[in-house]
């Protein structure tokens, strides 16, 4: 196996092992023992536990955000909004071992810039701001309700979508609409049947 052959196996194998038992419970000796090889192959390729657990979730991140820019194209707000969420849920659903990664903390007193979940949604909420700022500009809104509402929206669908994940037991189109529903039409406007 190449050396780039081997990493790529090695981080697979951590990214399940990480979404299965968790970072803490998860050791090199499980990682190199999964991947059919020594310790000393794993180290050769990363030098600690949490170097591996960086790559991992960089990767994680870097998909699910390309997915929510992918959907956050201009056009009418309800529609996108509705596509945001549709992709933050078929995230979720696809990925759901890299989801599982990103919910739990990060590795605790690492100092290496690891990300955790509060740092992964202010970079998609980042993104959402960008959009908001034209969208509320272009109606003659003040744009410095941006950030609070761009981070509103994304909290409003990564809790739901942890829950979704854990319980399993509604269509993606369906929860995907009831955010949709609070989001558009507020508490005081939600609709029993959402359009």
């Amino acid at each position: 196996m190449s050396a780039e052959d081997r990493r790529e196996q090695l981080t697979e194998v951590a990214r399940e092992l990480f979404a299965e038992r968790g970072y803490a419970a998860s050791s090199m000796e499980e990682i190199a023992e999964r991947a059919g090889v020594s310790k000393p192959v794993v180290y050769e390729h990363f030098a600690a536990k949490d170097a591996i657990y960086k790559v991992i979730v960089d990767r994680e991140v870097r998909g699910l955000v390309d997915r929510i820019k992918a959907a956050l194209e201009p056009g009418h707000p309800r529609r996108t909004i509705s596509r945001a969420v549709d992709a933050f849920l078929e995230y979720i659903e696809d990925e759901q071992a890299g989801f599982k990664i990103l919910v739990r903390d990060s590795p605790v007193g690492t100092g290496d810039g690891s990300r955790s979940l509060p740092s992964v949604l202010d970079e998609i909420a980042r993104a959402v701001e960008l959009l908001l700022r034209r969208e509320l500009r272009d109606r003659g809104f003040s744009v410095k309700m941006a950030p609070i509402l761009a981070r509103s929206l994304v909290g409003m669908i990564a809790l739901p979508g942890q829950w979704w994940l854990d319980a399993g037991r509604l269509q993606r189109k369906y929860v995907a609409d009831q955010i949709v529903n609070l989001a558009w039409n507020g508490l005081g406007g939600l609709r029993n049947e959402p359009d």
